[in-house]
């Protein structure tokens, strides 16, 4: 499988120039920033390994690529989370549904154990920790195994700055759990390329948590924060208006749970930096729209022919 140098593409938002690198277009099941984590992995010899087991939400863009790569490998995938909707067995979609299509068994920790459940984490060192058939993927991939095909797209990215000399090139993504961003700024950074990010799953200093529990680092992305405080998964007007906005002036869809925040903060931070020549990083995510565009749909009743 071929993982790696997916095209640039060059487009205007809001007034801005600016390149996109498209992840997106990686693979159906193993794209953006999963296909990068997950590099390293889908290389590894698992011959003595039965099953990947991992961690997170019923919805998480990970979640379907750990079930493709256990597809593939021709083992198991044990997925837990800490609870799911009562109807999405009834009603499956997004990710969820592409990974049960997929094989992987995924387990509520409440619906199994009762309102008093460990935490997945904590309930997968209990009991797989010392498993020597079994593999633990960190939720969202946030492992130093990542670091492979990260790297990878740095290079990328440096292979095609070699054709905007002259340039002060800025590298912007969202952050989950950050890997992606801090790992990019290694290889980047000490080239004259600075990383942009914001945190999408808790604020400034969470995020800097997480860069700090996966080692020691000479250089950081550059953080940008919204003036209020985003919750993640909540649905907020201004991060509809602007996914509607980049899909119809790009006419490319982006992911609505992190990218509407990313830009919501660039677009302040292009107009006071003029100069800058921006490369956005697509990190795919666009199953994930599948469930989140009917809830916006429904809270902001947006008519369905304007789609």
């Amino acid at each position: 499988m071929n993982l790696n140098n997916s095209p640039v593409t060059q487009h205007q938002f809001q007034g801005h120039d600016f390149h996109l690198k498209r992840d997106d277009l990686l693979h159906s099941h193993f794209n953006g920033n999963k296909a990068r984590k997950f590099a390293e992995l889908l290389e590894t010899d698992l011959t003595n390994v039965t099953q990947l087991v991992g961690w997170g939400s019923a919805q998480a863009n990970s979640l379907t690529s750990l079930a493709a790569l256990a597809k593939i490998k021709g083992i198991k995938l044990k997925y837990f989370v800490d609870h799911k909707p009562a109807w999405l067995d009834q009603n499956p979609n997004g990710n969820y549904r592409a990974a049960k299509e997929l094989g992987a068994e995924i387990i509520s920790l409440k619906e199994q154990l009762g309102p008093n459940a460990p935490h997945p984490h904590a309930y997968i060192q209990a009991n797989f920790a010392s498993s020597t058939n079994s593999y633990i993927v960190p939720e969202g991939g946030r492992f130093q195994s990542a670091r492979q095909g990260i790297v990878q797209l740095a290079e990328e990215i440096l292979s095609w700055s070699r054709f905007e000399k002259n340039k002060k090139i800025k590298v912007a993504l969202p952050s989950g759990t950050g890997t992606t961003a801090l790992y990019l700024a290694q290889v980047l950074a000490p080239q004259g390329i600075e990383v942009l990010t914001c945190p999408c799953v808790g604020g400034k200093h969470y995020l800097m948590q997480q860069f700090d529990e996966l080692g020691d680092f000479s250089y950081y992305p550059t953080i940008l924060e919204l003036e209020n405080k985003h919750h993640f998964g909540k649905l907020y007007l201004k991060d509809y208006e602007i996914w509607r906005l980049l899909q119809d002036e790009t006419h490319i869809e982006f992911d609505l749970l992190y990218d509407p925040m990313m830009w919501r903060c660039l677009l302040p931070w292009l107009s006071d930096n003029p100069d800058a020549s921006l490369l956005y990083i697509h990190q795919g995510g666009l199953l994930g729209n599948e469930t989140m565009l009917p809830r916006y749909r429904r809270k902001y009743d947006a008519p369905k022919d304007e789609w």
